[in-house]
């Protein structure tokens, strides 16, 4: 990084204007998601997640299947918007990840330890989230700007045959990234005493 993990975690922000330009190879963005994968802890080192990185042509497709499957839900009118959305702040990016969990390892764990049954689904969510977390700090810490968005489920099926995935694998979000286009909006940070306690 080039800078501390806790600057980095500060700078990390919702880009909503991206070009189609990187600052880094294809393979450094291909070790971005492999580090991700190795080193993001998961309950019972369950290492449930599945990253899908979209590049070129395939990041294209991808908002492509979405506006069309929100093309044949949505009204005309709400639609025109939808879809400047996707066109200019998702699909003008250079790459999509998409982030999945795989039913078979949680439904496995269920199996060995019925006690925390319950609980395996939150902790699969958890682990979905660290892994999204790291990666948007990692790419952005390269230059990109990012946002995650939930297109899932409605694009679930489409997105699993058209790209020949498991389907096991649940979408759990999608994370659109490219070099920044516009700065973004101001964030409002409501005071750490309204939600944090601290006793001693």
């Amino acid at each position: 990084m080039t800078r501390t993990f806790k600057e980095a975690v500060k700078h990390r922000r919702s880009y909503y204007a991206l070009s189609n330009k990187s600052l880094i190879t294809d393979d450094a963005i291909e070790n971005i998601i492999k580090f991700a994968s190795e080193h993001i802890p998961s309950a019972f080192n369950s290492q449930s997640t599945r990253m899908v990185l979209l590049l070129g042509d395939q990041h294209i497709k991808f908002w492509d299947i979405v506006k069309d499957t929100l093309r044949e839900i949505t009204d005309e009118e709400a639609f025109v918007k939808t879809y400047k959305k996707i066109s200019y702040s998702f699909a003008s990016g250079y790459g999509t990840v998409l982030f999945f969990e795989d039913n078979t390892v949680i439904e496995g764990l269920q199996n060995k330890f019925p006690l925390y049954s319950a609980a395996f689904d939150q902790w699969s969510g958890h682990t979905s989230a660290m892994h999204q977390f790291a990666v948007w700090i990692l790419l952005e810490d390269e230059g990109f700007g990012a946002s995650l968005q939930h297109y899932n489920p409605i694009i679930d099926k489409r997105v699993i045959e058209n790209w020949n995935l498991p389907e096991n694998w649940t979408l759990v979000a999608q994370m659109p990234f490219g070099v920044p286009s516009e700065k973004p909006s101001e964030k409002h940070i409501n005071p750490s005493g309204d939600r944090v306690l601290i006793f001693k």
